[in-house]
């Protein structure tokens, strides 16, 4: 995951004007460059105490930490909720005459910055203590199992290896007891961010969501309509065989299975249900090291990013993942909680994916435009990254299995992919849709629609007799909001570019065994087309500029879906 402060939802307080509306007789791109060069000397050194401020509570869980943090999100955006200079980004942006292309897109992202924000500063102020008080909880929150205080790690542990039905739904029930905790909390942010919405023109907040970052809501519904039409057939079959496995590991009938024995908290992992352990060949592996070499051999150094990140569990700490570019001038950091298994070599190279990225975009761009083209292309990046694990050409590659380990393993490798990809589609759509309907309907039932919707798009049943708010469980609902659908419109980029540099960089048809490992000439492709725009360019200009077509679904159909 990328951490990024999205103006859209932090609050503010109003700061004296960067710029001056009511000059006149003076050209107007002279004008917009003066509020730039201000704007950004208010910006840079308050964006860079606040990242700082986040991570360090994200690592300790101390309560002041976390209240600094805050403060520090109302002090860096308090600048954008000054009307005055709205009122002059609105005047430049309506007068057309910015025709340079950098600054005509700084316009566009300044102007949607500040649009935001142009709401009350008490609400806006509440919003983000809102957040911060639920991310909180999230991050101190321990199952109890047993008497035992569990991790989400230690919880994810007994998921995916028990055999027992009673251990895995004890397990799963306890790890939900945080959703009654902070449920009303969240829904009460839902609904002061659709008045926030509402207060600037938008129907809801997640409308608000996706126009502001560049989507349009009738588009992306269209994707997933699309996408949900595609891997359905293709997933039931798959589900069947899930269901299989399942009931026979478990030693129940296929009927009696309920969320507990899918092997993850949420059904967003595939369960391991091919015969190939790929936790075996990392156990005894150095992930950190691992990650180094790879990303090193396709010419990227990750070193210094590495010394600054804070990678090992801790108590207290975050227990998630995440990635964060603290200055937009070369301190970049992941989080972690590493253990030496498959997801966290996933994880690993998935974060620092994320990490490449910003550590390449061109600094000599304006401030507003170091940042990845969009959340999603960055996250294409870090999926692209985050599949090796699986791949048995990169695990011969960087662990040294044998011609025979990897021919034995490649075909089931590959087949343990296609189902996390596939059962990775069918859980964004659950996640994508609840958290549309939950904007345009924060009073409906809550419990039903999310346990519909798993039942629809996961065909996995609900538990009888359950009326909890387990839609509550997931931290992204309540800290990362209308974000999800990124993650799979970022798989749907990470295909196409898989095979854009297998077919024309590796001159390979096979594009589901490439690892790109010491091809230096992949690693220039990405730095140059991918990394060194940021956000200069809108999102499907940049993808096509590099791959020579838009954005589209036909490379992961053939990737994973026509088989």
């Amino acid at each position: 995951m990328k951490k990024s402060f999205l103006i859209l939802i932090l609050p503010a307080v109003i700061l004296a004007s960067c710029g001056n509306p009511d000059k006149k007789n003076e050209d107007m791109e002279k004008q917009f460059k003066e509020f730039v060069a201000k704007h950004e000397a208010a910006v840079k050194p308050i964006y860079k105490d606040m990242c700082d401020a986040y991570f360090v509570a994200s690592i300790s869980g101390d309560e002041a930490d976390y209240n600094k943090s805050a403060e520090l999100e109302l002090e860096y955006t308090k600048i954008y909720t000054n009307k005055e200079d709205f009122e002059f980004l609105k005047k430049v942006k309506e007068s057309g005459e910015i025709k340079d292309e950098i600054l005509a897109r700084e316009l566009d992202v300044l102007y949607n910055s500040y649009l935001s924000n142009q709401a009350d500063p008490e609400m806006l102020e509440e919003m983000i203590n809102m957040s911060t008080e639920i991310e909180k909880q999230f991050s101190l929150y321990r199952a109890v199992v047993n008497g035992d205080t569990l991790s989400d790690n230690d919880i994810e542990d007994i998921l995916s290896t028990s055999k027992s039905s009673a251990e895995v739904e004890q397990a799963w029930t306890e790890s939900k007891n945080i959703g009654p905790v902070v449920s009303d909390e969240i829904i009460a942010l839902v609904k002061k961010r659709n008045e926030l919405a509402v207060s600037l023109g938008f129907n809801n907040y997640h409308e608000m969501s996706l126009k502001l970052s560049d989507q349009a809501p009738e588009e992306i519904s269209k994707i997933f309509d699309e996408l949900d039409e595609l891997t359905r057939a293709s997933f039931a079959g798959l589900k069947d065989e899930i269901d299989d496995y399942l009931a026979k590991k478990f030693n129940i009938k296929k009927e009696d299975l309920r969320p507990w024995h899918y092997q993850n908290r949420f059904f967003q992992e595939a369960p391991k249900m091919y015969d190939i352990d790929l936790d075996k060949y990392y156990k005894d592996q150095n992930i950190e090291k691992l990650t180094t070499d790879y990303y090193a051999s396709i010419g990227m150094d990750i070193t210094d990013m590495i010394a600054k990140s804070d990678l090992y569990e801790k108590p207290g700490k975050n227990q998630h993942a995440y990635c964060i570019d603290i200055d937009k001038a070369g301190d970049i950091r992941v989080l972690c909680n590493i253990k030496p298994n498959y997801n966290w070599m996933n994880t690993m190279m998935h974060e620092f994916g994320h990490a490449v990225y910003d550590k390449y975009i061109d600094r000599e761009l304006p401030f507003a435009l170091i940042d990845p083209a969009h959340t999603f292309t960055t996250e294409a990046i870090a999926m692209l990254f985050g599949r090796m694990g699986s791949n048995a050409q990169w695990m011969q590659d960087m662990i040294g299995i044998s011609d025979a380990e990897k021919e034995k393993i490649a075909d089931l490798g590959f087949k343990s992919l296609r189902l996390e990809q596939l059962v990775f589609s069918r859980w964004a759509q659950v996640m994508y849709r609840f958290e549309k309907s939950m904007y345009e309907n924060p009073d409906q039932d809550l419990n039903k629609l999310w346990w519909d919707l798993v039942e629809e798009y996961q065909m996995v049943k609900r538990p009888e007799n359950r009326d909890k708010p387990d839609w509550a469980t997931k931290i992204h609902i309540a800290t990362s909001p209308c974000y999800y659908h990124n993650y799979l419109l970022g798989e749907l980029l990470a295909s196409q570019l898989n095979y854009y540099m297998s077919t024309n960089i590796c001159k390979s048809e096979n594009y589901n065994m490439q690892s790109f490992y010491n091809n230096k000439e992949v690693g220039k492709f990405l730095i140059e087309k991918v990394f060194n725009p940021g956000a200069k360019w809108q999102w499907n200009v940049m993808i096509k500029n590099a791959t020579g077509e838009e954005l589209t679904a036909k490379y992961y159909a053939m990737q994973f879906v026509e088989k």
